[in-house]
């Protein structure tokens, strides 16, 4: 292996090395003067021993090209976070590149080869589905990075930019128990999505506040999809005691919701109220148009821009665990227990 080829070590593995945070390794980095002499010592020594080098375009010239990373891109969820981060590279003259995993280790692997060799300044992940090597490669690479609605990658020492799920899950049900409903179901997300485990949490939670005990059979896994969205309501619709209204953790799954409600000959919200979780920009033109969860998609995409070119500046990140608030927008979707 040539010294071109060599892995660069992080700020992160130094700030492990030297037991400090990553923002006192960046301070050192940066000449900053409220680090004490013995710090400054230890890390200015560690930064030596591994070679450790900045690269120019993170330091002195403004970034030019940060790369965006999803599962798919076969949802409007996924063109949200992409406007945002858009409008944000737009306003700095900087370049983005789209990229899609597509769950399969293959393309995640062309796409760390095509990283490599375009050098971009920055990456925004929003996926679940990198390994463990690919995690590693991205952590040698020591590109500033930031993470999206973290899921399946929480050890990639990343700051990462969230809404706040559990709030959200609460709200839709408390809403839905003010109305007079007391079997209420729900159709989850993917297990493994820390998104989805907080959605369900708020649910459980909006139920135990009110006294209603959760039934098992009023839950109902999904995907996040419409069809999933589909076959949940379709069971819980044909149980002996149906739910007279459903949260899907998606409004995806609650656009399934509705086929499923019509395909029975019924009518939301006259015989089942839905309410869903995102509020894209189709669920107001729905009809009825759908009672949801806003998730600042746009927002939440535009200030993991605006974070990563800063970190490519070798600017500290104050917080680095951000969560957006979310907004119930009660619309014509979900009515009083009849």
């Amino acid at each position: 292996m040539t010294v071109e080829q060599q892995p660069r070590v992080t700020i992160s593995a130094i700030a492990r090395e030297a037991g400090v945070s990553v923002p006192t390794v960046s301070r050192v980095l940066n000449g900053r003067s409220d680090v004490s002499p013995a710090t400054r010592n230890r890390v200015e020594h560690l930064l030596r021993v591994h070679g450790y080098k900045r690269r120019v375009a993170r330091t002195q010239e403004k970034a030019s090209l940060i790369d965006l990373v999803f599962n798919d891109l076969d949802s409007p969820w996924a063109v949200e976070i992409l406007r945002g981060v858009e409008d944000v590279a737009h306003s700095e003259y900087v370049g983005v590149v789209v990229s899609a995993i597509h769950r399969r280790s293959a393309s995640a692997r062309q796409w760390m080869r095509n990283l490599r060799e375009r050098a971009s300044d920055g990456v925004i992940l929003v996926t679940s589905t990198l390994d463990s090597p690919l995690q590693e490669e991205l952590r040698r690479l020591s590109i500033p990075m930031v993470v999206v609605d973290p899921a399946g990658v929480p050890t990639l020492d990343a700051p990462t930019v969230g809404a706040t799920n559990w709030a959200g899950g609460l709200a839709a049900t408390e809403h839905l128990i003010s109305l007079g409903h007391r079997r209420i179901g729900f159709i989850a997300g993917p297990p493994q999505l820390r998104c989805s485990r907080a959605r369900l949490d708020g649910y459980r939670a909006g139920l135990e506040s009110a006294g209603i005990e959760m039934a098992d059979e009023l839950v109902r896994p999904g995907n996040f999809y419409h069809e999933s969205g589909f076959v949940g309501a379709s069971v819980l619709i044909d149980l002996p005691a149906p739910p007279t209204a459903i949260f899907a953790a998606s409004d995806q799954m609650a656009f399934g919701v509705y086929e499923a409600v019509r395909k029975r000959g019924l009518r939301v919200p006259d015989d089942l109220s839905v309410v869903g979780f995102d509020d894209l920009p189709e669920a107001r033109w729905f009809s009825p148009p759908l009672t949801t969860v806003r998730q600042p998609l746009a927002e939440m995409g535009g200030l993991a821009a605006r974070t990563v070119l800063r970190m490519t500046r070798g600017e500290e990140v104050e917080n680095p665990r951000i969560e957006l608030a979310t907004e119930l927008l009660i619309r014509e979707s979900a009515a009083p227990l009849r």
